[in-house]
């Protein structure tokens, strides 16, 4: 991975050589992580969007660490006047009070809840979570006012929080999307180098599927000529554990993420290169991304055509189904405002 310059700077830098060997190559140093702290005075987004499923969201941290290459949510670091590149993967961002944060939106008298998702753009359980703890002081609030909550990661540390997730389960007011892209070990770590391997993250859907919580798969992305190959096998590993749902999305190269998977490509399937970008043409009306809603997510065409007919007929034959459901926000009980008293029943 590379560190290319955020769009918004007034200069761009260039490497050039003076005759020093290595001179104008990437320099090759340890990364190492650092965080900043931001103090926010909302933690809810609020989104519009046909093509998602849910109009709330939080998220308690900017960046990720797990170095997705493909990770659509890259191009949000050049507002940082930060590089997509490497500092979206080791200059991150954390939410302080998070959950005090939560607590005051909550209990607005104005407030009405409908289900919020937890990591929609970088993922909730990325692994500075097991120090800093945010998103579970988050989801405990969350699950102490019986808020619905959807969370979709690729980590295992979600396992951590099955204590706070039970509950919403009982009230059925919770569930949980592990990400799978690829069952093939070697890929996984090129293309997703920080995050479980495909097997932990099987293993974490059986362990949610066993404590009683709603959960499934998402797909995502497929990448055509990569991993498509692998989408029937993947819905077979994961009926296996015990989940209900299945979904999928088709790869996405918005901005800057278009010339670092392009790169990413050339160095690790130099062969493949040309033959998964056309593809990916394909899917996208001739062009490496398409960002209308209604195809942004699934791509048009005849591979795309393929992948929907072939996604359902697997889903069908393995009995997992679209998550429809509608969590319940019946039983929200608004946290007490500060200050406020008590109520006696």
């Amino acid at each position: 991975m590379s560190r290319p310059d955020a769009r918004y700077l007034e200069m761009q830098r260039e490497a050039v050589s003076d005759g020093w060997p290595g001179d104008g190559d990437e320099a090759v140093t340890t990364l190492r992580t650092t965080v900043s702290w931001e103090s926010p005075r909302t933690l809810i987004s609020r989104n519009q969007s046909p093509d998602l499923p849910f109009e709330q969201t939080i998220n308690p941290y900017r960046g990720c660490e797990h170095g997705c290459v493909y990770c659509y949510a890259r191009p949000t670091h050049a507002y940082l006047d930060l590089s997509p590149g490497l500092d979206f993967e080791s200059r991150l961002f954390a939410k302080a009070d998070a959950a005090a944060v939560l607590r005051r939106e909550l209990s607005a008298p104005g407030y009405r809840p409908t289900p919020i998702m937890l990591g929609a753009n970088t993922d909730a359980y990325q692994p500075i979570e097991r120090d800093l703890r945010i998103t579970r002081d988050i989801l405990a609030v969350l699950s102490a006012t019986r808020h619905p909550v959807s969370i979709v990661t690729k980590s295992a540390l979600v396992e951590r929080d099955i204590d706070l997730l039970r509950p919403l389960a009982d009230v059925d007011a919770v569930q949980v999307f592990i990400s799978i892209t690829t069952l093939d070990t070697t890929l996984a770590r090129r293309l997703e180098p920080r995050a479980a391997s495909p097997r932990r993250r099987l293993a974490t859907l059986r362990a949610l599927a066993a404590a009683g919580v709603r959960c499934g798969v998402m797909i995502a992305p497929i990448i055509p000529a990569l991993n498509d190959s692998e989408l029937e096998a993947i819905l077979q590993a994961v009926a296996e554990t015990g989940s209900q749902h299945a979904g999928y999305v088709m790869v996405r190269l918005p901005r800057e993420v278009n010339p670092l998977f392009q790169a990413w490509l050339a160095q690790h399937y130099p062969l493949k290169a040309s033959h998964v970008l056309s593809l990916i043409r394909d899917l996208r009306g001739g062009r490496l991304n398409d960002a209308e809603f209604g195809t942004r997510m699934s791509g048009t065409g005849v591979f795309a055509q393929i992948i929907k007919a072939r996604f359902q007929k697997a889903c069908a034959r393995l009995g997992l189904g679209r998550s429809t459901h509608a969590l319940s926000t019946g039983h929200f009980r608004p946290p007490p405002r500060d200050g406020a008293q008590m109520t006696l029943f």
